[in-house]
């Protein structure tokens, strides 16, 4: 007798399978610019989705609460080693369920509650795990930001280092969120020792071209590296973290028991298969032409009167300032006219933004999911002149439903992997 657990979702749950449905459908049909979103091979998505989220293994590779996890054991042993070889890393523990997950465990293991970290604002680019004051980082330590300059709007390390010496922090912290140049990770490392802290890296944006060499590594520098995997790396949504051999235990433990219970082992089975993906020659052509398309967007855009925050980017994203072209329109307003074509970004403050970062001057675009689909540098101008279009017509319904349907045909040229 078949057990009814075999039947597929469309007869068990019909109410679910159309919502998925949907949602494939609209991945299918619409750019998606968001820059910390992608879209993963079948490869990675068969193991997301495999036996493996049927076991529970709280512990680490031959420490394990409870019995069965013979193949636990292989599939984290081997994503750890990926991961290791993939950064040149001496440790990495692949449980966090999430970035956040990984800075929280970091935290755990060099702050007590009330200690200093310094760290990119938010309102400049940074991470709300980073220290805003309605997470748990900025509620549980004394938070002391730093900015970009005013003229340059990027990072100036002796701005940092007049901070860190001021303040002494116990953590300091480079990496961000929409911050669309490289990131000196050496000279974080000369304040950081200057001061007495440590140093986490945070490189959820950037992983996927750290990896292959396209922007500089912190490994050899920071203390502590944590990362997201599902960004420009293109594997599952968790976080990740490496460090030397020498903080491994501390890591360790506050991952498990500190901060988690059961790693998600399907999850880190399919960190395995994107790790696998990234050790391959063609991961890092991948990677260029992210880049080469994040120059390219950038050049159309300002070619039409757009002014991208520090004038650039060297990464896969850039923040567009709309002042410029439109004096009256919000980022939220963008974003939903935009999103009613087919386009899909978000809002983003820029620096010293006089609007609310519920309204904002400003849009986060970034290549890595058009690079996925096989986009290049020609698509990434007819992207331009769309989203320009959208905004030079405002209100009118009528150019958004135009534009929309070119939208629809570029995207049926690009189709997303199905399995």
């Amino acid at each position: 007798m078949v057990s009814p657990l075999s039947r597929p979702l469309t007869e068990t749950d019909a109410e679910v399978a159309e919502i998925i449905q949907h949602e494939e459908d609209r991945q299918q049909n619409t750019l998606e610019l968001i820059a910390s979103e992608n879209h993963v091979s079948v490869a990675v998505r068969t193991a997301a989705g495999s036996v493996f989220t049927n076991k529970y293994a709280e512990g680490y590779p031959g420490k394990r609460y409870y019995g069965g996890c013979v193949n636990m054991d292989a599939i984290e042993h081997l994503a750890r080693e990926r991961a290791k070889t993939l950064f040149g890393a001496e440790h990495a523990n692949v449980q966090p369920h999430s970035g956040a997950q990984a800075n929280v465990a970091v935290y755990m293991a060099v702050l007590k509650p009330g200690d200093t970290l310094l760290s990119l604002d938010l309102a400049h680019g940074g991470h709300l795990s980073h220290g805003l004051r309605v997470n748990f980082s900025g509620a549980m330590y004394n938070v002391v930001p730093y900015g970009v300059e005013r003229d340059t709007e990027q990072v100036s390390l002796a701005t940092v280092r007049r901070l860190a010496l001021e303040h002494k922090p116990k953590l300091i912290i480079c990496g961000a969120s929409a911050y669309p140049r490289t990131i000196d990770f050496a000279g974080f490392a000369e304040v950081a020792r200057e001061c007495g802290a440590r140093l986490m890296a945070d490189i959820a944006h950037i992983a996927g071209m750290v990896a292959v060499g396209l922007h500089p590594t912190s490994i050899p520098y920071a203390d502590f590296t944590t990362s997201t995997t599902h960004k420009t790396l293109r594997g599952p949504r968790g976080g990740l973290i490496l460090c030397k051999a020498a903080d491994a235990a501390l890591v360790d433990k506050w991952v498990f028991p500190g901060t988690q219970g059961g790693p998600l082992m399907h999850t880190i089975t399919a960190k395995a298969v994107a790790f696998g993906e990234a050790l391959r020659p063609e991961f890092k052509q991948y990677q260029q032409q992210i880049l080469a398309n994040a120059q390219s967007l950038a050049e159309s855009l300002r070619s039409r009167g757009y002014r991208l925050v520090s004038g650039g980017t060297d990464t896969h994203l850039m923040l567009v300032d709309l002042r410029n072209v439109h004096p009256d329109l919000t980022g939220k307003q963008a974003e939903a006219w935009l999103e009613s074509a087919g386009i899909i970004c978000n809002k983003n403050m820029i620096p010293f933004d006089e609007r609310k970062p519920t309204q904002t001057s400003g849009l986060r675009l970034g290549t890595p999911a058009l690079t996925t689909r096989g986009m290049k540098e020609a698509e990434m101008k007819t992207v331009a002149d769309l989203i320009h279009r959208v905004l030079v017509a405002g209100d009118d319904e009528a150019a958004r439903v135009k534009v929309g349907a070119e939208v629809r045909a570029l995207c049926a040229q690009f189709p997303l992997p199905h399995a």
